[in-house]
């Protein structure tokens, strides 16, 4: 009788553990980082859904959006039946955590730094909350080799350009992007630097400021540029032509999502800006 129930605490154990390390069938992304990381773990074909910022890979552009802008609801995610959410670090209130774990939905916060060693971090700590550890050391190897072949390039290559991001949702929305950011930490990585560093995150664009920072070049996400109406009206936005960018017509757009990730293809990011700049 006691050799009995001992057994079936081995079976129900190893029933638990083994639903443990299952990998989830069911996932949902919430940003354009979590999902790329996912899809190189090989795991694309179980995402069910993404946030809006999720554009690659191309496929991804076919899923449902759990929300038409950024901001998510617990009947939105429950819809979709996931095992695991995974979601940026801040992203989801404590209330819809509770709403969700309620549902028997598992929600992983995943921390983001924007640095060579936080995209290794993050990348690890993807594979875990899917568990997919072994081939996330592998693919942190993979991409450790390539962002080392970058910055070799970057190095052999060397730039003093000074670089002006200006985020733009058409001409009433525009931010530039000061210290401590990750635009500041990608224009660094490829070899530039950032025009701005009198302050940290994102201000509000000025015409004053534009003309004191004086870049060589104008960065932007694709989607930036387009929104203002594209090369011959940011020219002509107030003190362009005093700038050696608008002298020299130096705008450069990049996709967003490759720009920001920090994930995955960090080496694509580094050395596509380092080609423009």
């Amino acid at each position: 009788m006691k050799r009995s129930f001992y057994f079936l605490l081995f079976i129900v154990g190893f029933i638990l553990h083994s639903k443990a390390q299952a990998q989830p069938k069911r996932i949902v992304t919430l940003n354009g980082a979590l999902t790329e990381t996912v899809d190189a773990l090989g795991l694309g074909k179980n995402i069910v859904a993404v946030d809006v910022t999720s554009t690659y890979p191309a496929y991804v552009n076919t899923l449902p959006k759990v929300s038409k802008n950024r901001s998510v609801s617990a009947e939105g995610l429950i819809s979709f039946n996931p095992d695991v959410v995974l979601a940026p670090e801040g992203s989801v209130s404590k209330e819809i955590e509770s709403q969700i774990n309620a549902a028997g939905i598992k929600l992983v916060r995943i921390k983001q730094v924007f640095t060579i060693d936080g995209t290794y971090q993050f990348i690890r700590d993807v594979a875990a909350a899917v568990n997919a550890t072994t081939k996330g050391d592998a693919l942190i190897k993979q991409t450790k080799d390539k962002v080392a072949k970058a910055l070799a390039l970057v190095k052999q290559q060397p730039k003093n350009t000074k670089v002006l991001f200006i985020y733009a949702r058409g001409p009433g929305v525009m931010m530039v992007a000061g210290k401590n950011t990750h635009i500041d930490a990608i224009i660094s990585l490829a070899g530039g630097k950032n025009a701005v560093n009198s302050f940290n995150d994102f201000k509000p664009y000025t015409t004053e400021a534009l003309v004191e920072a004086n870049p060589d070049v104008i960065l932007m996400f694709d989607f930036g540029f387009s929104s203002l109406g594209g090369m011959d009206n940011i020219l002509k936005i107030p003190g362009m032509a005093q700038t050696n960018a608008g002298k020299n017509k130096r705008i450069v757009q990049m996709d967003a999502d490759l720009l920001i990730n920090f994930s995955t293809r960090l080496d694509q990011a580094i050395l596509q800006l380092h080609s423009k700049i």
